[in-house]
């Protein structure tokens, strides 16, 4: 049988569950052939199905050394493997190759696009795009994804007319109307509202685009005021991703009391000379952008936006692969943890990221979850908190539509209010386990006095204040989270919370969250 046949027999096992008889079968194509590079792909994914973290990330690491620097075959899914490991500094030596090679296809360039957006260089993948796109005009992937990357460089006007343009062509694709959506405040002669609803009625049984439309209505509704139907919108996207997702809060819960049980070990000595990260955390929608935009203004801070590297030296360290920032399996592990280790390989892995500025900012929000591993693994490391109002803070994510794998919670009213309390405990903890080493920024502060704010959160990391920090229009940095549009619209300080509208619907979450609250706390109030 020829290897091809072997590596798509494999491939069949695999996708039937059979992980035994897939890695036989692999196995016996590497004893032939052992740099051969497809084979050593599949092994990486056949091990991280298995759990082994380790292993699959050798064997992404072997199959990159194994491929001929003149073949783009499978150029995809090496750099998909790469960027599953967080190892960006080889995904860009990759990209620097294949970028300088001939005969690079349309694919390939969808492929460098996507993840030099990972990989918060949106610049660059506009540049791969553009080139995938003189090779294939009309292709649509090519089409969407240099629309979103739009986006995340700012330039809205372009973004509109390029995901225009790809609706009229494809308009059964949700993910391109609530793009739309987002780009702008619709207008009563400007909207797409009888669009989307067309859309939604044709949508069928598919929840996954049922949940980009109906997000998508509900925030053009609100725009226009008709909160009734954003209301009903709202109710229909949550429902809609709901279904998709397996989110339990009992393990959530059993998570928080881990860690929160979790021993506190002296931290591991910092190395001479090390850059001092700045890890901004909190619930998702708190701010964190915004502030992270505030630093970058700095002279001696880099933003380098939402990294899962930390996330990725735990994995390493545990040998464990958690579906999430962590898990229960992480936590066990942690005890028989190199700190110092840790420490090491994080400051390693973003160094291909960093200039010349002695701090760099990684504003993960879901990284409050590691703050133990954190505070004992980088001792030079500073932590703000972003705090928001609970109300504020649960209106923001029930509203948000998240990936697949991020903030399953935020989907259920009931849901979102129990991890609201549960996070807010774990975080009074990690105050008290690792005292000074946290500093809470007010998001109504952050807005209102920005530069007072600024100027104590400075100080807590060992900076001077500089008053260009304060110029966020001067910032052309692109932002390729969920803030993408918000944060370009400046500080606004609401007089009226954007929930207010939406009152009656959410009396549940305002119910469930004193409830929770009230247990998690004890009778001891938090200070927000």
């Amino acid at each position: 049988m020829k290897v091809a046949d072997r590596l798509n027999a494999a491939k069949k096992q695999i996708e039937s569950g059979n992980l035994a008889e897939a890695r036989k079968i692999n196995a016996s194509i590497l004893a032939a052939r052992p740099q051969n590079t497809a084979a050593l792909l599949q092994a990486s994914r056949l091990e991280g199905l298995s759990g082994r973290y380790r292993l699959a990330r050798e064997y992404a690491l072997k199959a990159l050394a194994s491929r001929s620097g003149e073949e783009s075959v499978g150029a995809a899914f090496l750099l998909r493997r790469l960027q599953a490991f967080n190892l960006g500094g080889e995904a860009m030596a990759l990209i620097d190759a294949l970028e300088g090679m001939p005969g690079i296809t349309p694919p390939v360039y969808d492929a460098l696009g996507t993840v030099l957006n990972q990989l918060n260089q949106p610049e660059r993948a506009l540049r791969a795009l553009d080139k995938g796109l003189a090779l294939a005009p009309e292709a649509i992937e090519l089409k969407l994804t240099r629309a979103h990357t739009l986006v995340f460089l700012g330039r809205f006007d372009e973004a509109e007319r390029e995901m225009d343009d790809c609706m009229r062509r494809v308009p059964e694709i949700g993910f391109g109307w609530w793009t739309l959506s987002r780009l702008r405040k619709q207008r009563p002669d400007a909207n797409h509202v009888e669009a989307l609803r067309k859309q939604i009625s044709l949508s069928g049984h598919n929840p996954a685009n049922t949940a980009f439309l109906a997000y998508a209505l509900h925030k053009e509704l609100d725009d226009l005021g008709d909160y009734e139907g954003a209301t009903k919108a709202l109710d229909m996207a949550c429902r809609a991703k709901r279904s998709q997702v397996n989110y339990s809060a009992e393990d959530t819960e059993h998570l928080f009391a881990k860690l929160r049980a979790m021993p506190v070990r002296p931290s591991a000595p910092s190395e001479p000379g090390a850059r001092t990260p700045i890890f901004i955390v909190g619930m998702h929608r708190s701010g964190t952008t915004l502030l992270e935009q505030f630093l970058d203004g700095h002279s001696r801070v880099r933003g380098l936006g939402e990294l899962y590297e930390f996330t990725a030296q735990m994995r390493l360290a545990t040998d464990h692969w958690c579906k999430g920032v962590v898990d229960e399996t992480v936590v066990d592990r942690a005890p028989d943890v190199d700190y110092a280790a840790v420490g090491r390989g994080y400051l390693e892995s973003v160094a291909w990221r960093c200039g010349e500025e002695p701090y760099f900012v990684d504003k993960l929000p879901s990284n409050f979850l590691n703050i133990g591993f954190i505070c004992q693994a980088l001792p030079q490391a500073k932590i703000l908190h972003m705090v928001r109002d609970p109300m504020e803070s649960c209106f923001s994510n029930l509203r948000e539509l998240f990936s697949d794998n991020t903030n399953q919670y935020s989907y259920s009213q009931g849901e979102l209010a129990a991890f609201f309390a549960a996070y807010e405990g774990l975080m009074a903890h990690w105050h008290k386990a690792f005292p000074g080493r946290i500093h809470d920024v007010s998001y109504t502060a952050l807005t209102r006095d920005p530069e007072t704010t600024l100027h104590a959160a400075s100080t807590f990391c060992g900076l001077d204040f500089e008053p260009g920090m304060l110029a966020l229009e001067a910032s052309n940095r692109g932002v390729t989270t969920a803030s993408a549009v918000q944060v370009r619209q400046g500080v606004v300080a609401l007089e009226k919370p954007r929930w207010a509208p939406y009152a009656t619907y959410l009396a549940p979450l305002g119910d469930a969250l004193r409830h929770a609250r009230r247990q998690t706390w004890a009778g001891q109030p938090p200070s927000t």
